[in-house]
């Protein structure tokens, strides 16, 4: 049985939120439905990534969603998070999973085929896979992979696959006629002037299929 048991994954990037407030505009996802955040702040020093990951911890907690700290073993061991999540320059995936255990979850970055067939025979529990649509955010990994990718990937990979980059409401039907488990998003809800309304209408549209 898989172990996600999510269709939203909110990635962090507080740079995007009106404000500067992550922990809140994350608890107002949260309260619109989000059950997986990925702490993702590369920037940060590690006490200070650490304490961001703890007050997240506390707010997931508080409405039963996951957690999952980017490349951070460390710092997701010591808050106790649901799991990490791994790009190109993270340990492989056989490595975290020796320190992690088995019940906690490793996601894995994606932007090409092979990419989402190795993190399936090394052990990974999803991918997510982009930029499939133009953001500024992943910008530096190239041009879009476009839906054709994505409907591959979704075909050839075992492991669930979220559809990451430009996405937004109106591309919910798209994504899941490719075959995609749901939309790992970041400006889509922390830019927004209310994330909690944006969560809701991007889960029922995801789970309304």
């Amino acid at each position: 049985m898989t172990k996600i048991d999510f269709t939203l994954y909110l990635i962090t990037d507080r740079q995007q939120v009106p404000g500067g407030d992550l922990p809140r505009a994350v608890a107002c996802a949260l309260a619109g439905g989000v059950r997986a955040v990925q702490l993702r702040e590369k920037d940060l020093l590690p006490r200070d990534l650490y304490l961001l990951a703890r007050e997240l911890r506390t707010l997931t907690h508080r409405f039963g969603a996951r957690l999952l700290i980017n490349d951070r073993i460390d710092v997701a061991l010591a808050t106790e998070a649901d799991g990490v999540h791994l790009g190109g320059g993270s340990l492989p995936v056989a490595a975290a999973r020796r320190l992690l255990g088995p019940a906690r979850l490793i996601g894995v970055s994606a932007h090409r085929l092979e990419e989402v067939d190795q993190a399936a025979r090394d052990g990974a529990d999803f991918v997510t896979f982009g930029p499939v649509w133009f953001t500024p955010s992943k910008a530096a990994y190239g041009a879009p992979v476009g839906l054709d990718a994505l409907r591959q990937a979704c075909t050839a990979s075992p492991l669930p696959v979220f559809a990451l980059g430009g996405v937004n409401v109106g591309r919910i039907p798209e994504l899941l006629a490719a075959g995609a488990a749901g939309a790992a998003c970041i400006s889509a809800l922390l830019a927004a002037t209310d994330p909690r309304g944006s969560a809701a209408d991007f889960l029922q549209r995801l789970e309304n299929k």
